[in-house]
């Protein structure tokens, strides 16, 4: 079973009321709770740099001395930590993401929107082979909105470009952040977004909405979908990760409130 992130906060919220308010109790607290789920999140953040330096390993005495980040492998992580079977979600939409990260595939009467890429590890498997497993074919991929210059999301988006020659959207800022990055792969500077902007493919029209925050240009998409035959609308928030830096917290806030006027 998985466990909401709702649930890990709570978890974390007991843990902070005990004596043993210490940064490996919350992460025993966290890995107790999900198990083996969500495992290369849980590496991620919990054993990711943080204030004072990085963590120890979860569960582990505390002590004086330096603390040292567990040693990764090099290369991928192993696949039964990633791979998730594709699932179609409406007439139009389906999931081609890892156990993790999302991708999102619309598809339309001239092809295929697909909103963000995944990893460059994955998405060969996941998106590419997810699509001739449920019966799409990855050469209708149009477009692909990448909602940020985050590798979970970017990753794949070379791949799309070199072998389906997918159109890349992305913000102009977040573009300038791609454009600075200096390893991983990235794909080369395509279509720019623009706040409202509509991207039409075919019968359906995505609405691409510049919403700063989380990155200098978070995109945030809005499209239709329909649930047999009956239709709906559907919004990808484009990334809700909180930055330290009280600047973009702010920022954030005022792209929550402006898209809720927009709404």
């Amino acid at each position: 079973m998985k466990i909401a992130p709702g649930l890990l906060l709570a978890v974390s919220v007991l843990a902070a009321q005990t004596a043993h308010d210490t940064p490996d109790a919350h992460i025993l607290a966290a890995k107790v709770a999900a198990g083996d789920d969500f495992q290369n999140l849980f590496q991620f953040q919990c054993y990711g740099p943080g204030p004072g330096g990085p963590r120890a390993a979860a569960g582990g005495a505390a002590s004086a001395g330096p603390r040292t980040v567990p040693q990764r492998q090099p290369g991928p992580p192993d696949r039964s930590t990633w791979y998730a079977e594709p699932v179609k979600v409406f007439d139009n939409l389906y999931f081609f993401g890892q156990s993790e990260y999302a991708v999102w595939a619309i598809t339309t009467s001239e092809g295929i929107i697909v909103l963000d890429t995944i990893f460059d590890y994955s998405v060969e498997e996941e998106v590419a082979g997810g699509m001739k497993k449920l019966g799409l074919n990855p050469a209708d991929i149009k477009y692909t909105v990448v909602s940020h210059a985050h590798p979970d999301h970017d990753g794949g988006a070379k791949f799309l470009q070199d072998h389906y020659g997918t159109r890349v959207v992305m913000s102009p800022a977040d573009w300038d952040v791609l454009d600075k990055r200096t390893t991983g792969t990235k794909p080369k500077r395509d279509m720019e977004a623009t706040d409202g902007q509509k991207l039409t493919l075919g019968d359906i029209s995505a609405t691409l909405y510049i919403t700063p925050g989380h990155t200098p240009g978070t995109v945030s998409t809005v499209f239709p979908v329909k649930d047999h035959g009956t239709p709906h609308l559907a919004a990808l928030w484009g990334g809700v990760g909180l930055n330290r830096d009280p600047e973009s917290v702010q920022t954030y806030i005022r792209s929550v409130r402006s898209d809720s006027a927009v709404s």
